[in-house]
């Protein structure tokens, strides 16, 4: 990002305050800001919060004629290299969408002929409803990119999609927008897993685990910013679908593994779903109910497939770099290391799952890449979008030697 200057505009909600981390981390990557911050935003953060952090003056009145004389709204707009509204309102976003200019942010945005990047973050309600759809429809129809939002609970106290991006997530779509266009993986073909499976009890309760589905995702869509034809098989997750990826949702593991067959053949396969080893060898059809005296009913339990065994099996169509993943609580190596003579697969990714580490759900990793063929490599503790777009480097150095030594 060094040189890079960037247009940040930023609209009311508590979420204001994350645009102080944003300023920095984007001032410690080399990129210049600049803000403009709207009359609500400014309920949230102080212009001077944001000069501070910014080492530039912070424009908020469409109308001051020092400011025109100065700075021109047109100016403004067109002097950046990326305009990047973090963090985008239901309100702001709706000014976009139907070419509204009735103050400096939104003036700035119709009147700029660079690209655009927006991150939502608003009410679940008003995320979902069919006007901000629309809205949001209507804005990616025109251009404009957008990263996030995110599940979780918000300020209200309620609990949905609508939380802004972290800092770190809006710096990696900066950066992926900024970059020179590169497509290292264009005309390959990737298989991603990602999120929980689900297996039934009953048609009410289930078997499932903590994933969240945020690292899988990421790295569907890190893989499709390179160039690769993606397909994603995804249990049951709160994330949104990656853009330009081919989303197909399955719910047990039986019907994940089907999906990645249909899915075949695939030059790279990457199994980041957390799917459960076992099943209920015959789940009920009618609720089960409570014994009397409080008595436990027995689970007769089968195992599940192999997802990735299966797809590392060597054979005719086995994808020429299979990697898994290996989630563990403790001797990360040690466990990566045994899981990779096991399953038959290329690399494993072994990540921290401990409770301190919080990563199911949360937005960093640990992670380390074990190899057959290579170092040990540990990584640093990374934002999900971070990992996705390191080991999407790993992956296209490692399709380029191959081509070559085939050559």
């Amino acid at each position: 990002m060094q040189g890079n200057r960037i247009l940040l505009i930023v609209a009311g909600g508590i979420a204001a305050y994350k645009s102080l981390e944003l300023i920095r981390r984007l001032r410690e990557r080399g990129a210049a800001v600049r803000c403009v911050l709207t009359r609500a935003g400014a309920e949230f953060v102080t212009p001077l919060a944001l000069a501070s952090l910014s080492g530039d003056k912070v424009f908020s009145d469409l109308f001051s004629l020092t400011d025109e004389a100065e700075m021109g709204h047109i100016r403004l707009s067109r002097e950046a290299d990326l305009v990047v509204v973090a963090p985008a309102t239901a309100d702001l976003i709706a000014k976009m969408a139907h070419g509204l200019a009735d103050d400096l942010a939104s003036t700035a945005l119709l009147a700029t002929d660079k690209p655009v990047l927006i991150a939502p973050a608003m009410n679940p309600e008003m995320w979902q409803h069919p006007a901000t759809q629309r809205n949001l429809a209507q804005l990616a129809a025109d251009g404009v990119r957008q990263v996030g939002p995110a599940p979780g609970e918000m300020a209200c106290g309620e609990t949905g999609l609508g939380r802004l991006a972290e800092p770190d997530e809006i710096v990696a779509a900066i950066a992926a927008l900024l970059a020179p266009v590169a497509r290292p993986l264009a005309g390959v073909r990737a298989l991603v897993t990602s999120g929980p499976t689900v297996e039934a009890i009953d048609p009410v309760r289930f078997i499932a685990n903590r994933s969240s589905g945020k690292q899988g995702h990421a790295i569907a869509a890190a893989l499709a910013g390179a160039g690769a034809e993606v397909t994603l098989v995804s249990g049951p997750v709160h994330e949104p679908d990656p853009a330009g990826v081919r989303v197909v949702r399955v719910e047990s593991a039986v019907a994940m593994l089907a999906a990645c067959q249909a899915a075949l053949p695939v030059e790279v396969a990457v199994c980041a779903a957390a799917v459960a080893d076992w099943r209920v060898a015959e789940p009920l059809t009618q609720k089960l109910k409570k014994r009397a005296g409080g008595a436990a009913p027995t689970l007769a339990l089968a195992e599940n497939p192999d997802i990735l065994k299966t797809l590392a099996r060597r054979g005719p169509g086995r994808p020429e770099l299979v990697i898994g993943f290996a989630a563990e609580t403790e001797d990360l190596e040690g466990n990566a290391r045994r899981k990779l003579a096991a399953k038959g697969c290329d690399w494993i990714l072994a990540n921290d799952v401990s409770r301190e580490q919080a990563t199911f759900g949360g937005v960093y990793n640990t992670v380390k890449l074990v190899r057959a063929d290579a170092e040990l490599e540990a990584w640093p503790r990374l934002s999900k979008a971070e990992v996705a777009a390191r080991l999407v480097v790993r992956i296209a150095a490692h399709l380029r030697a191959a081509t070559v030594a085939a050559a």
